[in-house]
């Protein structure tokens, strides 16, 4: 590679990501920069599907489990240190793989995020506790008095971005929408994007044998350590909240783990609806010979 490149594979969950940046970073003896908002937390390892020892082994990996759930960390902190991070490897490795499916996170470390102010925490913990006694409808009510350029833009179904539009509102006595659309930091090194898709059947397939991979590999037990916890920033994510219902004894076990599949699904729409949004995407089948790839990539260059 003639200049410094970042690859970035993107996708929906359980659709190989995985294994593609370890293919990759082995092929251009690259590190890999994980951009998985759910693997920062060293407490939750099962139910975010950390990568197992044996991959972590074979490639070195920057930001699995470099976090604690009784830490606050949001994008704008990460955006700040991937570039840290990606500056400090660039002179080493001309090739840096990044990996990950949280849309927002990747866009961040791409192409930059609009500035917002520090937020008191006690601001989020407080929403999180609405949002699990009174519901997504009452916040997102809350958004719609507070800011309705926002409420008519944002993805009203996602629990994280109304919270935070909510939380920047709440914290700042500005709307969240007066902060977007400023003027971006430049990016020094040259992105291409690696995108893996399949039908939507398959998708669906896989993550339901993801679900019970989990189960069997104890992540109820994972979800009971962190139960006494559930209002953590963290741990407002699918996997857990469901469990949290079973553990309080509001559903059953079965039907909390068919709530695990059904809303993964979900999420996994709306990942794909996020990452099919940009046209400079190089997309391939989950399938795809490898060698493919990388000629792609080297075409890119």
């Amino acid at each position: 590679m003639s200049q410094k490149t970042l690859v970035t594979i993107v996708g929906p969950t359980a659709i190989g990501k995985t294994a593609l940046s370890i293919y990759l970073a082995k092929y251009f003896s690259a590190p890999i920069v994980s951009c998985d908002s759910r693997q920062f937390y060293k407490e939750i390892e099962i139910g975010t599907a950390v990568p197992s020892k044996e991959e972590l082994e074979a490639a070195k990996h920057y930001f699995i489990q470099n976090r604690s759930i009784f830490e606050d960390y949001n994008v704008g902190q990460f955006e700040r240190d991937a570039l840290e991070k990606l500056e400090e490897l660039f002179p080493k490795h001309p090739v840096i793989v990044m990996v990950g499916g949280s849309g927002l996170y990747v866009d961040a470390v791409i192409n930059g995020l609009d500035y917002f102010p520090d937020i008191k925490p006690e601001i989020r913990d407080q929403l999180n506790h609405d949002l699990n006694k009174k519901g997504l409808p009452h916040l997102q009510s809350r958004l719609k008095e507070l800011d309705p350029e926002t409420y008519r833009s944002i993805a009203l179904k996602n629990p994280h971005r109304v919270i935070r539009a909510l939380e920047v509102c709440m914290g700042s006595g500005k709307t969240y929408a007066s902060f977007k659309n400023k003027p971006k930091t430049p990016r020094v090194f040259k992105s291409i994007k690696i995108g893996l898709k399949a039908e939507r059947g398959t998708i669906y397939d896989r993550i339901n044998q993801r679900v019970d991979l989990m189960m069997q590999a104890g992540l109820l037990d994972e979800a009971k350590k962190v139960h006494p916890f559930k209002e953590k920033n963290a741990l407002q994510t699918v996997g857990y909240r469901e469990l949290f219902q079973y553990l309080e004894g509001a559903i059953s076990l079965d039907f909390a783990v068919e709530e695990i599949k059904k809303n993964t699904r979900r999420f996994a729409k709306r990942q794909m609806t996020w990452f099919q949004k940009d046209a400079d995407t190089h997309w391939f089948d989950f399938q795809a010979n490898k060698k493919e790839i990388v000629d792609t990539i080297e075409k890119a260059q």
